[in-house]
Protein backbone atom coordinates (compact mmCIF):
# COMPACT_ATOMS: atom_id res chain seq x y z
CA UNK A 1 0.00 0.00 0.00
CA UNK A 2 2.86 2.40 0.66
CA UNK A 3 3.89 2.10 -2.98
CA UNK A 4 0.37 3.07 -4.04
CA UNK A 5 0.49 6.16 -1.82
CA UNK A 6 3.91 7.06 -3.21
CA UNK A 7 2.58 6.93 -6.77
CA UNK A 8 -0.39 9.09 -5.81
CA UNK A 9 1.90 11.72 -4.26
CA UNK A 10 4.28 11.79 -7.23
CA UNK A 11 1.57 11.95 -9.89
CA UNK A 12 -0.90 14.20 -8.11
CA UNK A 13 -1.08 16.79 -10.89
CA UNK A 14 -2.38 16.42 -14.43
CA UNK A 15 0.21 16.12 -17.16
CA UNK A 16 0.05 18.20 -20.31
CA UNK A 17 0.08 21.98 -20.83
CA UNK A 18 -2.24 24.19 -18.80
CA UNK A 19 -4.42 26.33 -21.05
CA UNK A 20 -3.39 29.89 -21.78
CA UNK A 21 -5.45 31.95 -24.17
CA UNK A 22 -3.24 32.86 -27.14
CA UNK A 23 -3.02 36.36 -28.52
CA UNK A 24 -5.35 37.43 -31.30
CA UNK A 25 -4.69 40.11 -33.95
CA UNK A 26 -6.45 43.23 -32.63
CA UNK A 27 -6.42 46.77 -34.02
CA UNK A 28 -6.61 49.74 -31.63
CA UNK A 29 -9.79 50.99 -33.32
CA UNK A 30 -12.07 50.30 -36.26
CA UNK A 31 -10.88 51.85 -39.51
CA UNK A 32 -14.38 52.66 -40.75
CA UNK A 33 -15.65 54.07 -37.43
CA UNK A 34 -15.55 57.67 -38.62
CA UNK A 35 -18.36 59.59 -36.98
CA UNK A 36 -19.24 56.71 -34.64
CA UNK A 37 -18.91 56.99 -30.86
CA UNK A 38 -17.55 54.34 -28.55
CA UNK A 39 -20.33 52.60 -26.66
CA UNK A 40 -20.86 53.48 -23.02
CA UNK A 41 -22.56 51.20 -20.48
CA UNK A 42 -25.75 53.27 -20.72
CA UNK A 43 -26.10 53.12 -24.49
CA UNK A 44 -25.08 49.59 -25.40
CA UNK A 45 -27.32 47.45 -27.55
CA UNK A 46 -30.37 46.08 -25.73
CA UNK A 47 -29.56 42.74 -24.15
CA UNK A 48 -31.57 40.07 -25.89
CA UNK A 49 -34.24 41.79 -28.02
CA UNK A 50 -31.87 43.95 -30.09
CA UNK A 51 -34.37 44.02 -32.95
CA UNK A 52 -36.63 46.36 -30.96
CA UNK A 53 -34.37 49.26 -32.01
CA UNK A 54 -36.10 49.12 -35.42
CA UNK A 55 -39.50 49.83 -33.86
CA UNK A 56 -41.55 47.34 -35.90
CA UNK A 57 -44.21 45.51 -33.82
CA UNK A 58 -44.79 42.87 -36.51
CA UNK A 59 -41.07 42.04 -36.57
CA UNK A 60 -41.17 41.72 -32.77
CA UNK A 61 -43.98 39.16 -33.06
CA UNK A 62 -42.08 37.14 -35.66
CA UNK A 63 -38.93 37.15 -33.52
CA UNK A 64 -40.90 35.66 -30.62
CA UNK A 65 -41.63 32.62 -32.78
CA UNK A 66 -38.07 31.99 -33.97
CA UNK A 67 -36.71 30.48 -30.75
CA UNK A 68 -39.70 28.15 -30.52
CA UNK A 69 -39.93 26.89 -34.09
CA UNK A 70 -36.61 27.38 -35.85
CA UNK A 71 -35.11 23.96 -36.53
CA UNK A 72 -31.49 25.17 -36.70
CA UNK A 73 -31.84 26.51 -33.16
CA UNK A 74 -33.32 23.19 -32.05
CA UNK A 75 -30.33 21.37 -33.58
CA UNK A 76 -27.90 23.62 -31.67
CA UNK A 77 -29.87 23.16 -28.45
CA UNK A 78 -29.78 19.37 -28.82
CA UNK A 79 -26.03 19.47 -29.42
CA UNK A 80 -25.62 21.52 -26.25
CA UNK A 81 -27.41 18.82 -24.26
CA UNK A 82 -25.29 16.20 -25.98
CA UNK A 83 -22.09 18.05 -25.02
CA UNK A 84 -23.29 18.40 -21.42
CA UNK A 85 -23.94 14.66 -21.23
CA UNK A 86 -20.46 14.00 -22.64
CA UNK A 87 -18.94 16.02 -19.76
CA UNK A 88 -20.89 14.00 -17.22
CA UNK A 89 -19.76 10.82 -18.95
CA UNK A 90 -16.10 11.87 -18.73
CA UNK A 91 -16.48 12.93 -15.08
CA UNK A 92 -17.79 9.50 -14.18
CA UNK A 93 -14.26 8.21 -14.75
CA UNK A 94 -13.13 9.97 -11.57
CA UNK A 95 -15.18 7.62 -9.39
CA UNK A 96 -15.05 3.91 -8.64
CA UNK A 97 -17.41 1.48 -10.28
CA UNK A 98 -19.45 -0.82 -8.04
CA UNK A 99 -21.44 -3.76 -9.33
CA UNK A 100 -23.61 -6.33 -7.61
CA UNK A 101 -23.89 -9.83 -8.94
CA UNK A 102 -25.69 -13.02 -8.12
CA UNK A 103 -25.60 -16.33 -9.93
CA UNK A 104 -26.81 -19.90 -9.72
CA UNK A 105 -25.17 -22.62 -11.81
CA UNK A 106 -25.65 -26.36 -11.96
CA UNK A 107 -22.82 -28.37 -13.47
CA UNK A 108 -21.64 -31.92 -13.85
CA UNK A 109 -18.12 -33.05 -14.73
CA UNK A 110 -16.96 -36.52 -15.83
CA UNK A 111 -15.45 -38.67 -13.10
CA UNK A 112 -11.68 -39.11 -13.13
CA UNK A 113 -11.92 -42.43 -11.25
CA UNK A 114 -12.78 -45.88 -12.53
CA UNK A 115 -16.34 -45.48 -11.25
CA UNK A 116 -19.11 -45.26 -13.81
CA UNK A 117 -19.85 -41.71 -14.99
CA UNK A 118 -23.36 -41.82 -13.57
CA UNK A 119 -21.85 -42.14 -10.09
CA UNK A 120 -20.64 -38.49 -10.25
CA UNK A 121 -23.58 -36.26 -9.34
CA UNK A 122 -24.35 -32.73 -10.55
CA UNK A 123 -23.30 -29.80 -8.29
CA UNK A 124 -25.16 -26.56 -7.60
CA UNK A 125 -23.11 -23.36 -7.11
CA UNK A 126 -24.56 -20.21 -5.55
CA UNK A 127 -22.81 -16.85 -5.67
CA UNK A 128 -23.76 -13.44 -4.24
CA UNK A 129 -21.34 -10.54 -4.07
CA UNK A 130 -20.23 -6.96 -4.65
CA UNK A 131 -17.32 -5.99 -6.89
CA UNK A 132 -15.61 -2.61 -6.95
CA UNK A 133 -12.93 -1.29 -9.27
CA UNK A 134 -11.29 2.10 -9.47
CA UNK A 135 -8.86 3.25 -12.13
CA UNK A 136 -7.03 6.02 -10.29
CA UNK A 137 -6.54 9.23 -12.27
CA UNK A 138 -2.93 9.52 -11.18
CA UNK A 139 -1.68 11.46 -14.20
CA UNK A 140 -4.79 13.52 -14.82
CA UNK A 141 -6.03 11.79 -17.96
CA UNK A 142 -9.63 11.82 -16.77
CA UNK A 143 -9.33 15.33 -15.39
CA UNK A 144 -8.04 16.56 -18.73
CA UNK A 145 -10.88 14.75 -20.48
CA UNK A 146 -13.35 16.49 -18.15
CA UNK A 147 -11.61 19.79 -18.85
CA UNK A 148 -11.94 19.19 -22.59
CA UNK A 149 -15.56 18.14 -22.27
CA UNK A 150 -16.40 21.18 -20.18
CA UNK A 151 -14.80 23.47 -22.77
CA UNK A 152 -16.70 21.70 -25.55
CA UNK A 153 -19.92 22.07 -23.59
CA UNK A 154 -19.40 25.82 -23.23
CA UNK A 155 -18.44 26.01 -26.90
CA UNK A 156 -21.76 24.35 -27.72
CA UNK A 157 -23.53 26.94 -25.57
CA UNK A 158 -21.83 29.70 -27.57
CA UNK A 159 -22.76 27.95 -30.80
CA UNK A 160 -26.38 27.87 -29.64
CA UNK A 161 -26.24 31.63 -29.12
CA UNK A 162 -24.61 32.02 -32.53
CA UNK A 163 -27.42 29.99 -34.10
CA UNK A 164 -30.02 32.18 -32.38
CA UNK A 165 -28.27 35.35 -33.48
CA UNK A 166 -27.95 34.08 -37.04
CA UNK A 167 -31.60 33.01 -37.21
CA UNK A 168 -32.81 36.32 -35.83
CA UNK A 169 -30.56 38.39 -38.08
CA UNK A 170 -31.56 36.42 -41.17
CA UNK A 171 -35.23 36.76 -40.25
CA UNK A 172 -34.85 40.53 -39.82
CA UNK A 173 -33.04 40.87 -43.14
CA UNK A 174 -35.64 38.78 -44.97
CA UNK A 175 -38.43 40.74 -43.31
CA UNK A 176 -36.94 44.08 -44.35
CA UNK A 177 -36.32 42.77 -47.87
CA UNK A 178 -39.98 41.74 -48.02
CA UNK A 179 -41.06 45.22 -46.91
CA UNK A 180 -38.78 46.72 -49.55
CA UNK A 181 -40.50 44.47 -52.08
CA UNK A 182 -43.85 45.77 -50.81
CA UNK A 183 -42.65 49.35 -51.26
CA UNK A 184 -41.35 48.57 -54.75
CA UNK A 185 -44.66 46.95 -55.67
CA UNK A 186 -46.59 49.98 -54.41
CA UNK A 187 -44.31 52.27 -56.38
CA UNK A 188 -44.83 50.24 -59.54
CA UNK A 189 -48.57 50.09 -58.91
CA UNK A 190 -48.76 53.90 -58.60
CA UNK A 191 -46.57 54.24 -61.68
CA UNK A 192 -48.85 51.94 -63.70
CA UNK A 193 -51.82 54.13 -62.75
CA UNK A 194 -49.92 57.26 -63.76
CA UNK A 195 -48.86 55.70 -67.07
CA UNK A 196 -52.47 54.64 -67.71
CA UNK A 197 -53.53 58.28 -67.28
CA UNK A 198 -50.74 59.37 -69.62
CA UNK A 199 -51.91 56.84 -72.22
CA UNK A 200 -55.46 58.12 -71.93
CA UNK A 201 -54.25 61.71 -72.33
CA UNK A 202 -52.19 60.77 -75.37
CA UNK A 203 -55.08 58.93 -76.98
CA UNK A 204 -57.31 61.95 -76.46
CA UNK A 205 -54.69 64.20 -78.02
CA UNK A 206 -54.36 61.76 -80.93
CA UNK A 207 -58.10 61.73 -81.54
CA UNK A 208 -58.05 65.53 -81.38
CA UNK A 209 -55.37 65.55 -84.06
CA UNK A 210 -52.68 67.22 -81.94
CA UNK A 211 -50.57 64.09 -81.29
CA UNK A 212 -49.04 61.50 -83.57
CA UNK A 213 -49.94 57.83 -83.57
CA UNK A 214 -46.39 57.01 -82.49
CA UNK A 215 -47.03 58.84 -79.21
CA UNK A 216 -49.90 56.49 -78.44
CA UNK A 217 -47.79 53.44 -79.27
CA UNK A 218 -44.94 54.68 -77.08
CA UNK A 219 -47.35 55.28 -74.20
CA UNK A 220 -48.74 51.76 -74.56
CA UNK A 221 -45.23 50.26 -74.58
CA UNK A 222 -44.31 52.27 -71.48
CA UNK A 223 -47.46 51.10 -69.65
CA UNK A 224 -47.15 47.42 -70.56
CA UNK A 225 -43.43 47.36 -69.69
CA UNK A 226 -44.16 48.71 -66.23
CA UNK A 227 -47.02 46.24 -65.78
CA UNK A 228 -44.54 43.46 -66.55
CA UNK A 229 -42.17 44.83 -63.88
CA UNK A 230 -45.07 44.88 -61.42
CA UNK A 231 -45.79 41.21 -62.08
CA UNK A 232 -42.11 40.33 -61.76
CA UNK A 233 -41.95 42.05 -58.35
CA UNK A 234 -44.36 39.44 -57.03
CA UNK A 235 -41.75 36.69 -57.52
CA UNK A 236 -39.17 38.03 -55.06
CA UNK A 237 -41.91 38.99 -52.60
CA UNK A 238 -43.35 35.46 -52.61
CA UNK A 239 -39.91 33.87 -52.21
CA UNK A 240 -39.07 36.11 -49.25
CA UNK A 241 -42.36 35.18 -47.60
CA UNK A 242 -41.51 31.50 -48.08
CA UNK A 243 -38.05 32.06 -46.56
CA UNK A 244 -39.59 33.65 -43.47
CA UNK A 245 -41.99 30.74 -43.13
CA UNK A 246 -39.06 28.32 -43.23
CA UNK A 247 -37.27 30.20 -40.45
CA UNK A 248 -40.42 30.05 -38.34
CA UNK A 249 -40.74 26.31 -38.90
CA UNK A 250 -43.95 26.74 -40.90
CA UNK A 251 -44.86 25.24 -44.27
CA UNK A 252 -45.01 28.14 -46.76
CA UNK A 253 -48.62 27.18 -47.60
CA UNK A 254 -49.64 27.95 -43.97
CA UNK A 255 -47.92 31.33 -43.68
CA UNK A 256 -48.67 34.75 -45.10
CA UNK A 257 -47.70 38.34 -44.34
CA UNK A 258 -49.97 41.15 -45.44
CA UNK A 259 -48.39 44.01 -47.35
CA UNK A 260 -47.39 46.93 -45.16
CA UNK A 261 -45.66 50.29 -45.42
CA UNK A 262 -41.93 50.48 -44.82
CA UNK A 263 -41.90 53.14 -42.12
CA UNK A 264 -38.77 52.40 -40.09
CA UNK A 265 -36.27 54.64 -38.39
CA UNK A 266 -32.65 53.81 -39.04
CA UNK A 267 -31.13 52.89 -35.65
CA UNK A 268 -27.79 54.23 -34.52
CA UNK A 269 -25.78 51.19 -33.41
CA UNK A 270 -23.16 52.08 -30.76
CA UNK A 271 -19.64 50.71 -31.05
CA UNK A 272 -17.14 49.42 -28.55
CA UNK A 273 -13.40 49.05 -28.99
CA UNK A 274 -12.25 46.18 -31.23
CA UNK A 275 -10.89 44.32 -28.21
CA UNK A 276 -14.42 44.11 -26.79
CA UNK A 277 -15.54 42.24 -29.88
CA UNK A 278 -13.69 39.16 -28.59
CA UNK A 279 -16.16 38.97 -25.71
CA UNK A 280 -19.27 39.99 -27.59
CA UNK A 281 -19.40 37.53 -30.48
CA UNK A 282 -20.61 34.00 -29.70
CA UNK A 283 -18.73 32.47 -32.64
CA UNK A 284 -15.46 33.87 -31.28
CA UNK A 285 -16.29 32.53 -27.83
CA UNK A 286 -17.06 29.12 -29.34
CA UNK A 287 -13.73 29.10 -31.21
CA UNK A 288 -11.88 30.05 -28.02
CA UNK A 289 -13.53 27.26 -26.01
CA UNK A 290 -12.81 24.75 -28.77
CA UNK A 291 -9.18 25.82 -28.49
CA UNK A 292 -9.23 25.16 -24.75
CA UNK A 293 -10.73 21.71 -25.35
CA UNK A 294 -8.01 20.86 -27.85
CA UNK A 295 -5.36 21.95 -25.37
CA UNK A 296 -6.80 19.59 -22.72
CA UNK A 297 -6.70 16.71 -25.19
CA UNK A 298 -2.92 17.09 -25.34
CA UNK A 299 -2.83 16.20 -21.64
CA UNK A 300 -5.04 13.17 -22.28
CA UNK A 301 -2.62 11.97 -24.96
CA UNK A 302 0.49 12.56 -22.82
CA UNK A 303 -1.00 10.72 -19.83
CA UNK A 304 -0.88 7.54 -21.88
CA UNK A 305 2.93 7.54 -21.51
CA UNK A 306 2.65 6.91 -17.76
CA UNK A 307 1.66 3.71 -15.93
CA UNK A 308 -1.96 3.14 -15.00
CA UNK A 309 -2.98 2.15 -11.50
CA UNK A 310 -6.24 0.45 -10.63
CA UNK A 311 -7.68 -0.87 -7.39
CA UNK A 312 -10.17 -3.69 -7.07
CA UNK A 313 -12.18 -5.27 -4.27
CA UNK A 314 -14.73 -8.03 -3.96
CA UNK A 315 -16.94 -9.15 -1.12
CA UNK A 316 -19.69 -11.75 -1.00
CA UNK A 317 -20.78 -15.31 -0.41
CA UNK A 318 -20.22 -18.47 -2.41
CA UNK A 319 -21.41 -22.01 -1.61
CA UNK A 320 -22.93 -25.18 -3.00
CA UNK A 321 -25.65 -25.20 -0.35
CA UNK A 322 -28.32 -22.54 -0.74
CA UNK A 323 -29.39 -22.84 2.91
CA UNK A 324 -25.88 -21.83 4.05
CA UNK A 325 -25.32 -19.06 1.48
CA UNK A 326 -25.40 -16.15 3.96
CA UNK A 327 -23.04 -17.62 6.53
CA UNK A 328 -19.47 -17.20 7.69
CA UNK A 329 -18.12 -20.33 6.01
CA UNK A 330 -19.47 -19.10 2.66
CA UNK A 331 -18.06 -15.58 2.99
CA UNK A 332 -15.20 -14.43 0.72
CA UNK A 333 -13.39 -11.13 0.05
CA UNK A 334 -10.45 -9.85 -1.91
CA UNK A 335 -8.43 -6.63 -2.28
CA UNK A 336 -5.94 -5.90 -4.99
CA UNK A 337 -4.02 -3.31 -6.95
CA UNK A 338 -2.69 -3.48 -10.48
CA UNK A 339 -0.02 -1.34 -12.10
CA UNK A 340 0.46 -1.45 -15.88
CA UNK A 341 2.87 0.33 -18.20
CA UNK A 342 3.10 0.08 -21.96
CA UNK A 343 6.54 -1.04 -23.12
CA UNK A 344 6.15 -1.03 -26.89
CA UNK A 345 3.27 0.23 -29.01
CA UNK A 346 4.88 0.93 -32.37
CA UNK A 347 4.70 4.72 -31.91
CA UNK A 348 0.98 4.78 -31.11
CA UNK A 349 1.23 7.14 -28.13
CA UNK A 350 3.67 9.45 -29.90
CA UNK A 351 1.37 9.68 -32.91
CA UNK A 352 -1.65 10.37 -30.67
CA UNK A 353 0.24 13.19 -28.94
CA UNK A 354 1.36 14.71 -32.23
CA UNK A 355 -2.21 14.49 -33.47
CA UNK A 356 -3.49 16.31 -30.37
CA UNK A 357 -0.86 19.05 -30.74
CA UNK A 358 -1.71 19.50 -34.41
CA UNK A 359 -5.43 19.66 -33.56
CA UNK A 360 -4.68 22.40 -31.01
CA UNK A 361 -2.64 24.37 -33.54
CA UNK A 362 -5.53 24.10 -36.00
CA UNK A 363 -7.97 25.43 -33.38
CA UNK A 364 -5.63 28.35 -32.64
CA UNK A 365 -5.55 29.24 -36.32
CA UNK A 366 -9.34 28.85 -36.53
CA UNK A 367 -9.77 31.14 -33.52
CA UNK A 368 -7.54 33.84 -34.99
CA UNK A 369 -9.28 33.56 -38.36
CA UNK A 370 -12.67 33.90 -36.64
CA UNK A 371 -11.45 37.05 -34.91
CA UNK A 372 -10.20 38.51 -38.19
CA UNK A 373 -13.48 37.62 -39.89
CA UNK A 374 -15.38 39.37 -37.10
CA UNK A 375 -13.34 42.54 -37.56
CA UNK A 376 -13.90 42.40 -41.31
CA UNK A 377 -17.66 42.05 -40.92
CA UNK A 378 -17.80 45.05 -38.57
CA UNK A 379 -15.63 47.15 -40.90
CA UNK A 380 -17.67 46.09 -43.96
CA UNK A 381 -20.98 47.10 -42.44
CA UNK A 382 -19.65 50.30 -40.91
CA UNK A 383 -18.42 51.32 -44.34
CA UNK A 384 -21.69 50.25 -45.95
CA UNK A 385 -23.79 52.27 -43.50
CA UNK A 386 -21.62 55.36 -43.77
CA UNK A 387 -21.52 55.32 -47.58
CA UNK A 388 -25.15 54.32 -48.02
CA UNK A 389 -26.26 57.15 -45.74
CA UNK A 390 -24.51 59.60 -48.04
CA UNK A 391 -25.99 57.87 -51.07
CA UNK A 392 -29.49 57.97 -49.57
CA UNK A 393 -29.27 61.72 -48.94
CA UNK A 394 -28.14 62.36 -52.49
CA UNK A 395 -30.68 59.90 -53.93
CA UNK A 396 -33.54 61.67 -52.16
CA UNK A 397 -32.46 64.90 -53.84
CA UNK A 398 -32.28 63.12 -57.20
CA UNK A 399 -35.81 61.71 -56.75
CA UNK A 400 -37.19 65.16 -55.92
CA UNK A 401 -35.48 66.64 -58.97
CA UNK A 402 -36.71 63.82 -61.23
CA UNK A 403 -40.29 64.37 -60.08
CA UNK A 404 -40.05 68.09 -60.82
CA UNK A 405 -38.55 67.34 -64.23
CA UNK A 406 -41.39 64.91 -65.02
CA UNK A 407 -44.00 67.46 -63.97
CA UNK A 408 -42.44 70.14 -66.18
CA UNK A 409 -42.12 67.76 -69.12
CA UNK A 410 -45.76 66.71 -68.83
CA UNK A 411 -46.79 70.39 -68.85
CA UNK A 412 -44.62 71.06 -71.90
CA UNK A 413 -46.11 68.05 -73.71
CA UNK A 414 -49.64 69.17 -72.90
CA UNK A 415 -48.74 72.56 -74.36
CA UNK A 416 -47.29 70.90 -77.46
CA UNK A 417 -43.79 72.19 -76.83
CA UNK A 418 -42.01 68.79 -76.65
CA UNK A 419 -42.64 65.35 -78.09
CA UNK A 420 -43.89 62.36 -76.13
CA UNK A 421 -40.41 60.89 -76.25
CA UNK A 422 -39.35 63.54 -73.73
CA UNK A 423 -42.20 62.44 -71.44
CA UNK A 424 -41.11 58.79 -71.66
CA UNK A 425 -37.53 59.73 -70.85
CA UNK A 426 -38.62 61.77 -67.81
CA UNK A 427 -40.95 59.01 -66.63
CA UNK A 428 -38.24 56.35 -66.95
CA UNK A 429 -35.75 58.53 -65.07
CA UNK A 430 -38.20 59.23 -62.25
CA UNK A 431 -39.19 55.58 -61.82
CA UNK A 432 -35.59 54.38 -61.93
CA UNK A 433 -34.49 56.85 -59.27
CA UNK A 434 -37.44 56.09 -57.00
CA UNK A 435 -36.70 52.38 -57.22
CA UNK A 436 -33.05 53.11 -56.44
CA UNK A 437 -34.07 55.11 -53.37
CA UNK A 438 -36.16 52.22 -52.08
CA UNK A 439 -33.30 49.81 -52.78
CA UNK A 440 -30.82 51.99 -50.88
CA UNK A 441 -33.16 52.05 -47.88
CA UNK A 442 -33.34 48.26 -47.97
CA UNK A 443 -29.57 47.96 -48.19
CA UNK A 444 -29.18 50.29 -45.21
CA UNK A 445 -31.58 48.19 -43.14
CA UNK A 446 -29.77 45.01 -44.15
CA UNK A 447 -26.41 46.55 -43.25
CA UNK A 448 -27.78 47.70 -39.87
CA UNK A 449 -28.89 44.17 -39.03
CA UNK A 450 -25.56 42.79 -40.25
CA UNK A 451 -23.69 45.27 -38.04
CA UNK A 452 -25.73 44.24 -35.00
CA UNK A 453 -24.95 40.61 -35.82
CA UNK A 454 -21.25 41.40 -36.34
CA UNK A 455 -21.16 43.06 -32.92
CA UNK A 456 -22.69 40.01 -31.24
CA UNK A 457 -26.25 41.28 -30.81
CA UNK A 458 -25.68 42.47 -27.25
CA UNK A 459 -24.40 39.07 -26.11
CA UNK A 460 -21.21 38.70 -24.05
CA UNK A 461 -19.02 35.74 -23.15
CA UNK A 462 -19.97 36.26 -19.50
CA UNK A 463 -23.29 34.61 -20.34
CA UNK A 464 -21.63 31.26 -21.02
CA UNK A 465 -22.93 28.65 -18.56
CA UNK A 466 -20.83 27.57 -15.61
CA UNK A 467 -21.00 24.53 -13.40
Amino acid sequence: MKYVLLVLLVGGCAVGPDYKKPDAPIAPQFKEAQGWQEAQPRDQLPRGPWWTVFGDPELDQLMARVDISNQNIKVAEARLRQARAAVDQARAGLFPTITANGSVTRSKAPSLSNAPSFATGAVDNYNLGLNASWALDVWGSVRRAVEAGDANWRASAAQLEAARLSARATLAQNYFALRVADATKRLLDDTVKAYARSLELTQNRYHAGVAARVDVVQAEVQLKSTQAQLIDAEVSRAQLEHAIALQLGEPPANFALAASDLALAMPRVPLALPSALLERRPDIAAAERAMAAANAQIGVAKAAYFPSLSLSAANGFRTTDLANLISSPSHFWSLGAALAEGIFDGGLRRAATEQAVAAYDAEVATYRQTVLTGFQEVEDNLAALRILEQEATLQDEVVAAARRALELTNNQYSAGVVSYLNVITAQTTALSNERTAVSVLGRRLTASVALVQALGGGWTAGELPKR
